[in-house]
């Protein structure tokens, strides 16, 4: 299955922090990046913590108050506390850190639609981009978790609390002596997806699984240079409960010309610029196939489908570097 090549498009920069006079800067650019750090990560911690209280009040109210008519009039004020937490920390990203950031294909997104979102992962970094740059252009992103993850003190109650679907990720090996174990993570993510029908939500999958690494491209040998194989098992499964509600694929690539950052590095400001292209692709029709139909078939068809767009994804992020290294830049770190 063939993926339309990607138009070209005029890049759009985030808007620059106020000016406090001419050719000033504000003035957290001038310290040590050590410094920097410290008072990025403090203003992310207080921001956190201003906005979880009023979270957690929802998030009680519509555990002691359950239906789909509650939910329906709560869902929209956690997503919009949610929202405000990532404005907040727009605002410290922008007051601290002097990194250019270079957007495009975001100017015709729609807040109130139904959004199916991919992208590849490299840092931590990966998730405040996203939140930074489609903050109130769509619904607030949902992502797909580690059950993990939902030990992290304050923000694992969060992503509870905002409906995010936790996964259990078990190995092959593990899955062959338990079968029923894929059976578990699919009825969880049936359940997630059947609570964002209630109000327009953006699925966010970083579909590869994991953060891309040198050691782990090395262990995969399918052409791809910049990316890791994507894995197609829960993203079925949102297309498959939730596929005639979206709107939209919402195709995301971040590049990170001058190498990827450490979260630390990120707070310390050490990131000269930030590339970020957005796609909207409307979803093949025949990916949502028949809930009752052959689910291994329908599972092969979307990752088909998948690799052709990861593909031509690995092309962009090659293209977009070389035009980094012709305009002087470090290039980014690749095997």
């Amino acid at each position: 299955m063939s993926v339309r090549p990607r138009t070209r498009q005029t890049p759009t920069p985030a808007p620059a922090p106020p000016a406090t006079g001419a050719g000033s800067r504000p003035w957290p650019h001038a310290l040590p990046p050590p410094l920097r750090g410290v008072l990025a990560g403090a203003l992310l911690l207080l921001n956190t913590l201003l906005w979880c209280g009023a979270l957690f009040a929802l998030a009680l109210l519509r555990l002691l108050l359950p239906g789909s008519a509650v939910r329906r009039v709560l869902d929209p004020w956690l997503n919009r506390v949610a929202s405000a937490w990532i404005a907040g920390n727009s605002a410290w990203m922008r007051w601290t850190q002097p990194t250019a950031w270079d957007v495009a294909g975001v100017e015709a997104l729609a807040p109130r639609a139904w959004y199916l979102v991919v992208c590849n992962h490299q840092s931590w970094v990966d998730i405040f981009a996203l939140q930074h740059v489609l903050n109130r252009r769509i619904p607030l992103l949902k992502f797909f978790l580690k059950r993990e993850l939902i030990w992290v003190p304050v923000m694992g109650l969060a992503w509870w609390a905002l409906d995010f679907p936790f996964m259990r990720r078990h190995s092959e090996a593990a899955l062959r002596r338990h079968p029923e174990k894929r059976q578990q993570d699919l009825d969880a993510t049936r359940r997630a997806c059947a609570k964002f029908a209630l109000v327009p939500t953006s699925v966010m999958n970083f579909v590869e699984g994991t953060r891309f690494t040198p050691a782990k491209h090395a262990r995969q040998a399918d052409g791809l240079r910049h990316l890791l194989r994507p894995k197609a098992g829960g993203l079925a499964m949102a297309i498959e409960v939730l596929g005639e509600r979206f709107d939209a694929l919402l195709d995301m690539t971040i590049v990170y010309p001058g190498g990827v950052p450490t979260f630390w590095q990120f707070l310390c400001g050490r990131v000269p610029r930030i590339v970020v292209r957005a796609e909207r692709r409307t979803l093949p029709a025949g990916l949502h196939g028949d809930p009752a139909g052959d689910e291994a078939a329908r599972r092969r068809q979307v990752q088909q489908w998948l690799s052709a767009l990861w593909a031509a994804k690995d092309a962009q992020i090659e293209a977009l570097l070389a035009e980094a290294q012709a305009a002087g830049e470090a290039p980014a770190r690749t095997p």
